[in-house]
């Protein structure tokens, strides 16, 4: 598989991306895991995730 850029530090670990990937379609379980409880919205594409370092753009909701 080739290198992927990635646009800033930790974005292997947002939603975005994940998405994208269609990590949500292979591991449903654990995208699950990212968004319970959700705490923060990213400004940038409107996901939510319990953590903020699961967003480019966290804003505490």
């Amino acid at each position: 598989m080739a290198d992927v850029k990635m646009p800033h530090w930790g974005h292997d670990e947002h939603l975005c991306l994940l998405e994208n990937i269609g990590y949500v379609r292979v591991s449903f379980d654990d995208y699950k895991r990212l968004v319970k409880g959700g705490k923060f919205v990213c400004k940038e594409c409107g996901r939510v995730a319990g953590e903020a370092k699961n967003l480019c753009a966290p804003e505490k909701l």
